[in-house]
């Protein structure tokens, strides 16, 4: 079974697990999703005025978090693929029946 996450829930993933790690509330972290050749897949985020960089393992951590706490499945990194479009980004999350 494949489970896709919006663009929506994966900001909400960073958000939820950034939120967890600075203990702030995740109305207070703001998420901007980015790919490019270089890097990859990646985010910016903002924290009480503090800007931080996070690479692909960062976002499939909170991605690994977000699945098990939001949907009860736990999955592995290898589970997750990060894809994007024009205007989209999503990620197809291989999950146990």
């Amino acid at each position: 079974m494949t489970l896709r996450l919006s663009m929506d829930e994966l900001v909400n993933a960073v958000c939820l697990n950034m939120a967890m790690r600075r203990q702030v509330q995740p109305a207070d972290v703001e998420v901007e999703l980015c790919w490019d050749e270089e890097y990859g897949f990646t985010a910016q985020v903002w924290i009480q005025g503090r800007q931080q960089y996070l690479v692909e393992m960062n976002l499939l951590e909170a991605i690994e978090q977000y699945v098990h706490q939001q949907y009860g499945h736990r999955v592995f990194r290898s589970d997750i693929k990060l894809d994007l479009n024009d205007d989209e980004m999503w990620a197809d999350i291989n999950v146990s029946a």
